[in-house]
Protein backbone atom coordinates (compact mmCIF):
# COMPACT_ATOMS: atom_id res chain seq x y z
CA UNK A 1 0.00 0.00 0.00
CA UNK A 2 1.10 3.55 -0.78
CA UNK A 3 0.19 6.12 1.87
CA UNK A 4 0.19 9.80 0.89
CA UNK A 5 0.18 12.27 3.78
CA UNK A 6 -1.70 15.42 2.84
CA UNK A 7 -4.33 16.20 0.19
CA UNK A 8 -3.10 19.50 -1.20
CA UNK A 9 -1.89 19.96 -4.78
CA UNK A 10 1.35 18.03 -4.18
CA UNK A 11 -0.35 15.05 -2.54
CA UNK A 12 -3.10 14.77 -5.16
CA UNK A 13 -0.70 14.98 -8.10
CA UNK A 14 1.54 12.35 -6.50
CA UNK A 15 -1.38 9.99 -5.81
CA UNK A 16 -2.72 10.32 -9.37
CA UNK A 17 0.75 9.74 -10.81
CA UNK A 18 1.32 6.65 -8.65
CA UNK A 19 -2.02 5.24 -9.79
CA UNK A 20 -1.23 5.89 -13.45
CA UNK A 21 2.10 4.09 -12.99
CA UNK A 22 0.55 0.87 -11.76
CA UNK A 23 -0.21 1.16 -8.03
CA UNK A 24 -3.87 0.63 -7.14
CA UNK A 25 -3.72 0.36 -3.35
CA UNK A 26 -3.37 4.04 -2.41
CA UNK A 27 -4.57 5.79 0.74
CA UNK A 28 -4.50 9.59 1.07
CA UNK A 29 -4.67 10.99 4.63
CA UNK A 30 -5.67 14.64 5.15
CA UNK A 31 -6.24 16.48 8.44
CA UNK A 32 -8.55 19.08 6.85
CA UNK A 33 -12.18 18.44 5.98
CA UNK A 34 -11.62 18.78 2.22
CA UNK A 35 -8.92 18.40 -0.39
CA UNK A 36 -6.99 21.27 -1.99
CA UNK A 37 -4.89 22.60 0.87
CA UNK A 38 -3.99 26.27 0.76
CA UNK A 39 -5.32 26.63 -2.81
CA UNK A 40 -8.89 26.69 -1.48
CA UNK A 41 -8.35 30.19 -0.07
CA UNK A 42 -6.27 31.48 -3.01
CA UNK A 43 -9.19 32.82 -5.04
CA UNK A 44 -6.99 35.03 -7.23
CA UNK A 45 -5.99 33.84 -10.71
CA UNK A 46 -2.52 33.08 -12.08
CA UNK A 47 -2.42 29.34 -11.42
CA UNK A 48 -2.00 26.70 -14.12
CA UNK A 49 -0.26 28.75 -16.80
CA UNK A 50 2.65 26.29 -17.07
CA UNK A 51 0.85 23.00 -16.41
CA UNK A 52 -2.60 23.50 -17.96
CA UNK A 53 -1.60 26.32 -20.34
CA UNK A 54 -4.53 28.38 -19.06
CA UNK A 55 -5.15 30.75 -16.18
CA UNK A 56 -7.05 29.34 -13.20
CA UNK A 57 -7.87 30.37 -9.65
CA UNK A 58 -6.51 28.30 -6.77
CA UNK A 59 -9.79 26.44 -6.12
CA UNK A 60 -10.16 25.68 -9.85
CA UNK A 61 -6.64 24.24 -9.97
CA UNK A 62 -7.26 22.10 -6.89
CA UNK A 63 -10.62 20.86 -8.17
CA UNK A 64 -9.05 19.48 -11.34
CA UNK A 65 -6.85 17.14 -9.34
CA UNK A 66 -9.63 16.33 -6.90
CA UNK A 67 -11.69 15.13 -9.87
CA UNK A 68 -8.77 13.07 -11.18
CA UNK A 69 -8.57 11.34 -7.80
CA UNK A 70 -12.29 10.58 -7.90
CA UNK A 71 -12.06 9.16 -11.44
CA UNK A 72 -9.49 6.66 -10.18
CA UNK A 73 -11.37 5.86 -6.95
CA UNK A 74 -8.29 6.68 -4.89
CA UNK A 75 -9.11 6.16 -1.21
CA UNK A 76 -9.23 9.37 0.80
CA UNK A 77 -9.61 9.87 4.54
CA UNK A 78 -10.41 13.47 5.48
CA UNK A 79 -10.40 14.94 9.00
CA UNK A 80 -7.62 12.44 9.76
CA UNK A 81 -4.51 13.43 11.70
CA UNK A 82 -1.27 11.54 11.17
CA UNK A 83 0.48 11.31 14.52
CA UNK A 84 3.61 9.38 13.68
CA UNK A 85 5.60 7.65 10.95
CA UNK A 86 8.58 5.35 11.41
CA UNK A 87 11.59 4.36 9.33
CA UNK A 88 10.01 0.99 8.57
CA UNK A 89 6.95 2.81 7.18
CA UNK A 90 4.46 2.35 10.01
CA UNK A 91 1.91 5.20 10.01
CA UNK A 92 -0.13 6.07 13.10
CA UNK A 93 -3.24 8.15 12.40
CA UNK A 94 -6.52 9.03 14.08
CA UNK A 95 -10.00 10.20 13.12
CA UNK A 96 -13.52 10.21 14.55
CA UNK A 97 -14.82 7.25 12.55
CA UNK A 98 -11.95 4.76 12.77
CA UNK A 99 -10.31 5.91 15.99
CA UNK A 100 -6.60 5.14 16.29
CA UNK A 101 -5.16 3.42 13.20
CA UNK A 102 -1.82 1.66 12.81
CA UNK A 103 -1.08 1.29 9.09
CA UNK A 104 1.78 -0.55 7.38
CA UNK A 105 2.81 1.01 4.08
CA UNK A 106 5.02 -0.30 1.31
CA UNK A 107 5.94 3.30 0.52
CA UNK A 108 5.05 6.74 1.88
CA UNK A 109 4.84 10.11 0.14
CA UNK A 110 5.19 13.14 2.41
CA UNK A 111 3.20 16.11 1.12
CA UNK A 112 2.34 18.08 4.26
CA UNK A 113 3.12 21.50 2.78
CA UNK A 114 4.38 24.41 4.88
CA UNK A 115 3.23 26.84 7.55
CA UNK A 116 3.75 30.55 8.18
CA UNK A 117 6.20 32.04 10.62
CA UNK A 118 4.44 33.83 13.46
CA UNK A 119 5.11 36.95 15.52
CA UNK A 120 6.83 34.79 18.13
CA UNK A 121 9.70 34.18 15.71
CA UNK A 122 10.29 37.92 15.17
CA UNK A 123 10.81 39.32 18.68
CA UNK A 124 9.02 42.61 17.96
CA UNK A 125 8.79 44.83 21.05
CA UNK A 126 5.38 45.90 22.31
CA UNK A 127 2.11 44.66 23.73
CA UNK A 128 -0.04 41.77 22.54
CA UNK A 129 -3.19 43.42 21.18
CA UNK A 130 -5.67 41.88 18.75
CA UNK A 131 -5.28 42.87 15.12
CA UNK A 132 -2.04 41.01 14.37
CA UNK A 133 -2.47 38.21 11.82
CA UNK A 134 -0.31 36.09 9.59
CA UNK A 135 -1.09 36.98 5.96
CA UNK A 136 -2.46 33.48 5.35
CA UNK A 137 -4.82 33.73 8.33
CA UNK A 138 -6.11 37.06 7.04
CA UNK A 139 -6.60 35.47 3.62
CA UNK A 140 -8.67 32.70 5.21
CA UNK A 141 -10.86 35.23 7.05
CA UNK A 142 -11.47 37.36 3.95
CA UNK A 143 -11.74 34.75 1.20
CA UNK A 144 -13.41 31.85 3.03
CA UNK A 145 -15.31 33.39 5.96
CA UNK A 146 -16.09 36.79 4.45
CA UNK A 147 -14.70 38.66 7.46
CA UNK A 148 -12.43 41.72 7.35
CA UNK A 149 -9.54 41.69 9.85
CA UNK A 150 -9.38 45.50 9.86
CA UNK A 151 -9.44 48.71 7.84
CA UNK A 152 -6.06 50.40 8.40
CA UNK A 153 -3.30 47.97 7.47
CA UNK A 154 0.47 47.61 7.54
CA UNK A 155 2.11 44.51 6.05
CA UNK A 156 5.45 43.27 7.37
CA UNK A 157 7.30 41.12 4.86
CA UNK A 158 7.02 41.06 1.09
CA UNK A 159 6.46 37.37 0.45
CA UNK A 160 3.88 36.52 -2.20
CA UNK A 161 1.06 36.00 0.30
CA UNK A 162 1.74 39.41 1.85
CA UNK A 163 1.76 41.12 -1.54
CA UNK A 164 -1.44 39.40 -2.61
CA UNK A 165 -3.16 40.30 0.67
CA UNK A 166 -2.11 43.93 0.33
CA UNK A 167 -4.10 44.00 -2.91
CA UNK A 168 -6.96 41.94 -1.48
CA UNK A 169 -7.42 44.21 1.52
CA UNK A 170 -7.36 47.24 -0.77
CA UNK A 171 -10.02 45.73 -3.02
CA UNK A 172 -12.20 45.15 0.06
CA UNK A 173 -11.97 48.81 1.05
CA UNK A 174 -9.08 48.83 3.52
CA UNK A 175 -6.21 51.31 3.41
CA UNK A 176 -2.82 49.60 3.17
CA UNK A 177 -0.30 52.17 4.38
CA UNK A 178 2.88 50.26 3.52
CA UNK A 179 4.54 46.92 2.91
CA UNK A 180 7.79 46.81 4.92
CA UNK A 181 10.60 44.43 4.03
CA UNK A 182 13.65 43.86 6.23
CA UNK A 183 15.83 42.83 3.29
CA UNK A 184 16.97 45.19 0.52
CA UNK A 185 14.89 43.20 -1.99
CA UNK A 186 11.39 41.72 -2.09
CA UNK A 187 10.79 38.07 -1.27
CA UNK A 188 7.93 37.82 -3.78
CA UNK A 189 7.56 37.37 -7.51
CA UNK A 190 8.10 40.50 -9.59
CA UNK A 191 4.67 40.10 -11.19
CA UNK A 192 3.08 40.32 -7.74
CA UNK A 193 5.03 43.48 -6.90
CA UNK A 194 3.68 45.06 -10.09
CA UNK A 195 0.10 43.75 -9.94
CA UNK A 196 -0.45 43.94 -6.18
CA UNK A 197 1.52 47.02 -5.11
CA UNK A 198 2.43 49.24 -8.04
CA UNK A 199 -1.01 49.01 -9.65
CA UNK A 200 -2.61 50.17 -6.36
CA UNK A 201 0.02 52.75 -5.34
CA UNK A 202 0.91 50.79 -2.21
CA UNK A 203 4.42 51.77 -1.05
CA UNK A 204 7.06 49.03 -0.70
CA UNK A 205 9.61 50.06 1.92
CA UNK A 206 12.73 47.93 1.48
CA UNK A 207 15.27 47.66 4.33
CA UNK A 208 12.48 48.56 6.77
CA UNK A 209 10.96 46.68 9.68
CA UNK A 210 8.47 47.09 12.53
CA UNK A 211 10.27 47.98 15.75
CA UNK A 212 7.33 48.65 18.07
CA UNK A 213 3.72 47.51 18.37
CA UNK A 214 1.26 49.90 20.03
CA UNK A 215 -2.10 49.26 21.63
CA UNK A 216 -3.63 47.35 24.52
CA UNK A 217 -6.78 45.43 23.59
CA UNK A 218 -6.61 46.40 19.91
CA UNK A 219 -3.67 47.44 17.76
CA UNK A 220 -3.53 51.23 17.44
CA UNK A 221 -0.35 51.63 15.41
CA UNK A 222 3.18 50.44 14.67
CA UNK A 223 6.55 52.16 14.61
CA UNK A 224 8.66 51.27 11.59
CA UNK A 225 12.30 52.09 10.91
CA UNK A 226 14.93 51.73 8.24
CA UNK A 227 17.66 49.20 9.03
CA UNK A 228 21.39 49.30 8.32
CA UNK A 229 23.44 46.59 6.60
CA UNK A 230 23.46 44.63 9.87
CA UNK A 231 19.64 44.84 10.05
CA UNK A 232 19.73 47.13 13.07
CA UNK A 233 17.12 49.93 13.19
CA UNK A 234 18.40 53.45 12.49
CA UNK A 235 16.92 55.66 15.28
CA UNK A 236 16.50 58.83 13.22
CA UNK A 237 14.30 56.93 10.72
CA UNK A 238 11.60 55.88 13.23
CA UNK A 239 8.10 56.54 11.86
CA UNK A 240 4.77 55.93 13.59
CA UNK A 241 1.91 54.64 11.42
CA UNK A 242 -1.58 54.51 12.97
CA UNK A 243 -3.30 51.25 12.02
CA UNK A 244 -5.63 48.59 13.42
CA UNK A 245 -4.16 45.61 11.54
CA UNK A 246 -0.66 44.21 11.07
CA UNK A 247 -0.25 41.36 8.58
CA UNK A 248 2.89 39.22 8.84
CA UNK A 249 4.33 37.71 5.67
CA UNK A 250 7.71 36.76 7.06
CA UNK A 251 8.44 33.39 5.55
CA UNK A 252 7.19 29.82 5.26
CA UNK A 253 8.47 26.75 7.07
CA UNK A 254 8.12 23.23 5.60
CA UNK A 255 6.03 21.00 7.90
CA UNK A 256 8.57 18.31 8.75
CA UNK A 257 7.77 17.19 12.29
CA UNK A 258 6.70 13.81 10.87
CA UNK A 259 9.85 13.61 8.74
CA UNK A 260 12.00 14.04 11.85
CA UNK A 261 10.12 11.23 13.61
CA UNK A 262 11.16 8.91 10.78
CA UNK A 263 14.80 10.04 11.13
CA UNK A 264 14.79 11.58 7.66
CA UNK A 265 17.81 13.81 6.97
CA UNK A 266 16.85 17.50 6.73
CA UNK A 267 18.57 20.25 4.72
CA UNK A 268 19.46 23.11 7.08
CA UNK A 269 18.85 25.72 4.38
CA UNK A 270 15.50 24.57 2.94
CA UNK A 271 14.29 23.01 6.23
CA UNK A 272 12.99 20.17 4.05
CA UNK A 273 14.12 16.58 3.49
CA UNK A 274 17.29 15.82 1.56
CA UNK A 275 16.03 14.11 -1.63
CA UNK A 276 17.40 12.55 -4.79
CA UNK A 277 16.19 13.12 -8.35
CA UNK A 278 13.29 10.69 -7.74
CA UNK A 279 12.23 12.69 -4.66
CA UNK A 280 13.19 9.80 -2.37
CA UNK A 281 14.40 10.90 1.06
CA UNK A 282 17.32 9.48 3.04
CA UNK A 283 14.97 6.70 4.24
CA UNK A 284 14.36 4.12 1.52
CA UNK A 285 10.74 3.96 0.40
CA UNK A 286 9.77 7.36 1.85
CA UNK A 287 9.37 10.12 -0.74
CA UNK A 288 8.60 13.83 -0.37
CA UNK A 289 7.31 16.54 -2.71
CA UNK A 290 5.99 20.07 -2.85
CA UNK A 291 6.43 22.69 -0.16
CA UNK A 292 7.40 20.11 2.44
CA UNK A 293 10.72 19.80 0.53
CA UNK A 294 11.29 23.47 -0.36
CA UNK A 295 8.97 26.44 -0.73
CA UNK A 296 7.81 26.90 -4.33
CA UNK A 297 6.65 30.04 -6.11
CA UNK A 298 4.31 28.29 -8.56
CA UNK A 299 1.95 25.38 -7.92
CA UNK A 300 2.62 24.20 -11.50
CA UNK A 301 6.16 23.24 -10.49
CA UNK A 302 4.81 21.56 -7.35
CA UNK A 303 2.65 19.40 -9.61
CA UNK A 304 5.52 18.37 -11.89
CA UNK A 305 7.73 17.53 -8.92
CA UNK A 306 4.93 15.57 -7.26
CA UNK A 307 4.20 13.56 -10.38
CA UNK A 308 7.83 12.49 -10.30
CA UNK A 309 7.51 11.47 -6.65
CA UNK A 310 4.36 9.47 -7.43
CA UNK A 311 5.97 7.63 -10.33
CA UNK A 312 9.09 6.91 -8.27
CA UNK A 313 7.04 5.57 -5.35
CA UNK A 314 5.12 3.33 -7.76
CA UNK A 315 8.34 1.94 -9.19
CA UNK A 316 9.62 1.31 -5.68
CA UNK A 317 6.48 -0.64 -4.72
CA UNK A 318 6.51 -2.61 -7.98
CA UNK A 319 10.19 -3.46 -7.41
CA UNK A 320 11.36 -1.60 -10.49
CA UNK A 321 14.53 -0.50 -8.74
CA UNK A 322 17.75 0.65 -10.36
CA UNK A 323 21.24 0.20 -9.02
CA UNK A 324 22.47 3.18 -7.07
CA UNK A 325 25.29 5.27 -8.49
CA UNK A 326 25.02 8.62 -6.74
CA UNK A 327 26.74 11.93 -7.33
CA UNK A 328 26.18 14.99 -5.12
CA UNK A 329 24.96 18.47 -6.04
CA UNK A 330 26.55 21.58 -4.56
CA UNK A 331 25.49 25.23 -4.53
CA UNK A 332 28.32 27.74 -5.10
CA UNK A 333 28.95 31.44 -5.78
CA UNK A 334 25.57 33.11 -5.41
CA UNK A 335 23.38 30.00 -5.29
CA UNK A 336 21.69 29.38 -1.93
CA UNK A 337 20.49 25.80 -2.38
CA UNK A 338 19.79 23.12 -4.99
CA UNK A 339 17.09 20.44 -5.13
CA UNK A 340 17.70 17.54 -5.69
CA UNK A 341 20.64 17.07 -3.35
CA UNK A 342 22.01 14.00 -5.13
CA UNK A 343 21.54 12.24 -8.47
CA UNK A 344 21.38 8.52 -9.19
CA UNK A 345 23.01 8.13 -12.60
CA UNK A 346 21.01 4.91 -13.10
CA UNK A 347 17.70 6.73 -12.64
CA UNK A 348 14.87 6.27 -15.13
CA UNK A 349 14.96 10.01 -15.81
CA UNK A 350 16.72 11.04 -19.00
CA UNK A 351 16.66 14.71 -18.05
CA UNK A 352 17.33 15.78 -14.47
CA UNK A 353 15.38 18.86 -13.27
CA UNK A 354 17.30 21.17 -10.92
CA UNK A 355 15.52 23.80 -8.81
CA UNK A 356 17.50 26.47 -6.99
CA UNK A 357 17.44 30.00 -5.58
CA UNK A 358 20.06 32.72 -5.54
CA UNK A 359 21.24 34.31 -2.30
CA UNK A 360 20.81 37.91 -3.49
CA UNK A 361 19.74 40.04 -6.43
CA UNK A 362 22.17 39.85 -9.36
CA UNK A 363 22.08 41.49 -12.77
CA UNK A 364 23.71 40.41 -16.04
CA UNK A 365 24.99 37.04 -14.90
CA UNK A 366 25.40 33.55 -16.30
CA UNK A 367 24.11 30.47 -14.50
CA UNK A 368 26.80 27.82 -14.88
CA UNK A 369 26.13 24.13 -14.38
CA UNK A 370 29.32 22.12 -13.96
CA UNK A 371 30.09 18.42 -13.84
CA UNK A 372 33.41 18.48 -12.07
CA UNK A 373 35.33 21.30 -13.75
CA UNK A 374 33.49 21.03 -17.07
CA UNK A 375 30.71 23.51 -17.84
CA UNK A 376 27.83 21.43 -19.23
CA UNK A 377 25.27 24.22 -19.47
CA UNK A 378 25.18 27.99 -19.19
CA UNK A 379 22.24 30.39 -19.28
CA UNK A 380 22.48 34.18 -19.43
CA UNK A 381 20.17 36.10 -17.12
CA UNK A 382 19.56 39.85 -16.99
CA UNK A 383 18.11 39.55 -13.51
CA UNK A 384 17.90 36.90 -10.79
CA UNK A 385 16.50 37.26 -7.27
CA UNK A 386 15.88 35.05 -4.22
CA UNK A 387 12.14 35.58 -4.54
CA UNK A 388 12.02 33.78 -7.90
CA UNK A 389 13.02 30.13 -8.05
CA UNK A 390 15.13 29.10 -11.02
CA UNK A 391 15.01 25.74 -12.77
CA UNK A 392 17.16 24.00 -15.36
CA UNK A 393 16.86 20.57 -16.98
CA UNK A 394 20.13 18.74 -17.66
CA UNK A 395 20.64 15.72 -19.93
CA UNK A 396 21.76 12.89 -17.66
CA UNK A 397 24.34 11.78 -20.23
CA UNK A 398 26.32 14.95 -19.53
CA UNK A 399 26.88 14.03 -15.87
CA UNK A 400 30.15 12.36 -14.91
CA UNK A 401 30.05 9.47 -12.47
CA UNK A 402 33.15 10.64 -10.61
CA UNK A 403 32.30 14.34 -10.20
CA UNK A 404 29.79 16.37 -8.22
CA UNK A 405 27.37 18.71 -9.93
CA UNK A 406 27.74 22.38 -9.05
CA UNK A 407 25.58 25.36 -9.96
CA UNK A 408 26.99 28.85 -9.62
CA UNK A 409 26.72 32.40 -10.92
CA UNK A 410 29.30 34.16 -13.06
CA UNK A 411 29.37 37.81 -14.10
CA UNK A 412 28.88 38.36 -17.81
Amino acid sequence: MLIVIGAGPAAMAAAVSAYDNGVRDILVLERDTKTGGILNQCIHNGFGLHYFKEELTGPEYAERFSQEMKKRNIRLMLDTMVLDITENKIVTAINKEEGLMILKADAIILAMGCRERTRGALNIAGTRPSGIFSAGSAQLFVNIHGMMPGKEVVVLGSGDIGLIMARRMTLEGAKVHAVCELLPYSGGLNRNIVQCLNDFDIPLKLSHTVVQIHGEERLTGVTIAKVDKNFKPIPETFEYIPCDTLLLSVGLIPENELSLKANIAIDNITSGPIVNESMQTSVEGIFACGNVVHVHDLVDFVTLESERAGKSAAQYILCEKSEQNYIQTKAKNGIRYIVPHKINLNSYLEEIPFFFRTDNIYRNVEILVKSGRDIIKKIKKKHVAPGEMENINIDKKLLKSDSEITIELSEV
